[in-house]
């Protein structure tokens, strides 16, 4: 896999805040990244000092670029609150942003009317901006990141203000995007970026303190459990009462760590079917990316 992105020893200082904190990556191409934090971790910082925005106070940004292609045309950028005019249309919007990022003057209007389409604005390219719902100017922002084929595509939490369906409709473009340009987006919501993520940056307080795919995270912080769910709070006590290994219950649910006890889930249901015990279910569980998210952004 060919790398299209390092990014090193990044930093952004405002007066005594240090906002971004030496953050250094790569990224490979044709892949999807998640930057993920909580509010105030640096993450709309660190993409806009990707996307050239921003200057650093200190580090590099260095994208490969093709030959002979205008530097203008190797990103794309959304922010989180995407400006609009609303006396333009949204073709003369999206033409403007191809002719801002390089696009050739004899392709800009075939190119942004393909890029409505693809977005799902191909009825509304005609209409101006001020009618448009907040879901309509998502896709449109996400038309006007996109116009110009870049290779790396910077995305700033791109479903957050959306609703259901909405989202989903932005999260399906990401995916058909994602087979041909390099994704770089931040987000809070962790099932969309377990869904579509090859790769998981952790940002705490403006410092990476994670980085990995999300299968070798996942690895890491599996935390595995058996959950064994009773037919009663009864039915939980019962079995508290006579169990010799480390447990952990809530109600009529009971947690064993089998890590530290050299347990498995034969031996968990054997000890359930010798004292017939009543139960709904018994099933291995490992920790999900909201625990892990807690474990690794949220403590201290």
């Amino acid at each position: 896999m060919t790398e299209l992105l390092r990014v090193s020893q990044l930093s952004k200082i405002y007066g005594d805040n240090k906002v971004v904190d030496s953050m250094t990556f790569e990224l490979v191409e044709k892949t999807s990244t998640a930057l993920i934090g909580p509010n105030g971790a640096g993450k709309t910082t660190a993409l806009s000092m990707m996307a050239g925005l921003v200057t650093p106070t200190e580090g590099t940004v260095l994208l490969k670029e093709e030959e002979n292609k205008d530097s203008r045309a190797s990103i794309g950028f959304l922010p989180q609150y995407p400006k609009f005019f609303p006396w333009l249309t949204a073709i003369e919007f999206t033409e403007m942003a191809a002719r801002l990022s390089g696009v050739d003057s004899r392709i800009v209007q075939s190119e942004a009317q393909k890029t409505l389409e693809f977005v799902g604005l191909g009825d509304a390219m005609k209409k101006r901006i001020g009618t448009f719902s907040g879901g309509m100017k998502q896709r449109l922002g996400l038309a006007q990141a996109v116009v110009h084929k870049p290779k790396l595509l910077l995305l700033d939490e791109p479903v957050s203000a959306l609703d259901p369906v909405g989202r989903r409709q932005v999260m399906n473009l990401l995916k058909e995007l994602q087979q041909q340009t390099t994704i770089l987006y931040s987000t809070h919501i962790l099932n969309d970026a377990e869904e579509m993520t090859d790769q998981l940056l952790f940002l705490r307080k403006g410092e990476l303190v994670e980085n990995g795919s999300l299968s070798s995270i996942k690895e890491k912080y599996a935390n595995p459990r058996i959950l064994i769910e009773f037919e009663s709070v009864e039915e939980a006590a019962r079995f508290l009462s006579i169990s010799t290994w480390t447990l952990a219950s809530k109600n009529n649910f009971v947690s064993i760590d089998p890590s530290h006890q050299q347990i498995g889930m034969t031996e968990v249901l054997a000890a359930l079917h010798a004292d017939s015990f009543r139960i709904r279910k018994v099933e291995w569980q490992t920790a999900n990316l909201e625990e892990i998210f807690m474990k690794v952004v949220m403590s201290s």
